[in-house]
Formats: C-alpha cells, structure tokens, sequence
C-alpha cells in the first residue's frame, strides 16, 4: 500500500519532482500546497489543495511532506518551510528516483530528493532538505551541506566539501578535495579548481567573483 505524502510548492521544481514520486511507486500523492491563488488549480493533474499556513491541519491527516519549492539563489523558502513541516510533527521523508543510483554506503539525510539519473557514490553524505538534480554526480566522501541544490548535470567531484545553502548550477564542475564555503552561488558551466573561502555569486572559467 501506498503512503500519502503531501508537495509543499507548486513551480517547475515541483513539476519534475512530482514525476519522481510516481516512479518510486511508493507514495501517493494527496496534492500540493501553493500560494493562495492558486488553490483548486492542478499540477499534473494534481490538485493544489490549501496554503503553507495550512501545513500543521494536514498533517493531522498526512503524515509526509516533501517540499518542492525549487531553490537558486536563496534557500530561505525551502528551510522555512522545512521547519513549519517539523514543527508540525510531520514527516520529510528522502525520495530516490528508481533511475538514479545511490551507493549503499552513502548517507541522505531527511527531505532531500535524488532525481532521475543522477549518482550518488559511496561515503557521500547529502545535508537535509536538498535536491540532487537529474544526472548530477557526488563523487566518493564528497559531503553536501543542508538545504543546497546541486543542479542537472553538476560533477561534484571526490572529497569536496560544499557548505550550507549553496546553489551550483547546471553542468558545473568541481575538482577534488576542495571546499565551498556556505551560502555559495555558483552559476551554471562553472569550474571550481580551488577552494572557496568566501561566500558568494561566482562565475565562469576561470572563476570569478561577480558580487
């Protein structure tokens, strides 16, 4: 039997998260809360069921959630969000789509969602509330901090540390054994060959610091 589970955003990240759920096979998807006016509308046939002030009602009823806010250049929402869900005493629980892989030997923490494609190595350690999106790759001991988005197509390479609520955008690439410090946006096509010790937006090939 399926468990009900709940989507917390109703924008494009929830769009293909929605079709991550469905191949898992294991959740059935009671709707989706959104902003106000946008109740009684449908996301793939899905409906939009209330709001986020509603969150603490539902989950009396359901007891799972997954926020499907999708998150570039602040993770705020989505760790908001988070929390209310928490407070709520509900339930984050990690979606794995059946076409990624995920090492047995790696750890992900409650909330975050492993999309189609992507690949998780062994020793890796993804933070809570984080979306490894389709066909990104987190190489061996690589750690993911809390409430980071690692965009399609990312190569997060071995022993890299990357902070709390960063953003690296699509196709990037991150050599080896260095580290990102938090709060970190790093704009897609990127390549990051030393540590960042500052927080910031960052671009390019070389890198550089644009604000």
């Amino acid at each position: 039997m399926k468990e009900p589970i709940i989507l917390i955003g109703g924008g494009g990240h929830c769009i293909s998260a929605i079709d991550v759920i469905v191949q898992t096979n294991q959740y059935e998807i009671l709707g989706i809360i959104d902003l106000p006016q946008n109740v009684d509308k449908k996301i793939l046939h899905y409906p939009i069921i209330g709001t986020d002030d509603q969150i603490k009602d539902f989950s009396k009823k359901c007891p799972n959630f997954l926020i499907t806010v999708g998150q570039i250049k602040s993770s705020g929402t989505r760790e908001r969000l988070f929390h209310e869900v928490k407070n709520a005493k509900g339930n984050l629980p990690v979606i794995i789509s059946p076409m990624a892989y995920v090492s047995k030997y790696a750890t992900i923490e409650e909330g975050s969602i492993i999309m189609h494609h992507s690949l998780v190595n062994a020793n890796a350690r993804i933070g809570k509330c984080c979306i490894i999106n389709s066909k990104a790759l987190i190489e061996h001991e690589a750690i993911v901090g809390e409430f980071c988005h690692i965009s399609t197509g990312s190569i997060i390479n071995g022993q890299v540390q990357v902070g709390d609520h960063c953003f690296i955008g699509s196709n990037t690439i991150v050599t080896n054994n260095i580290n990102i410090n938090k709060d970190s946006i790093i704009a897609a096509g990127s390549q990051v060959l030393k540590t960042i010790k500052n927080s910031g937006t960052y671009i390019g090939n070389p890198l550089r610091r644009i604000r």
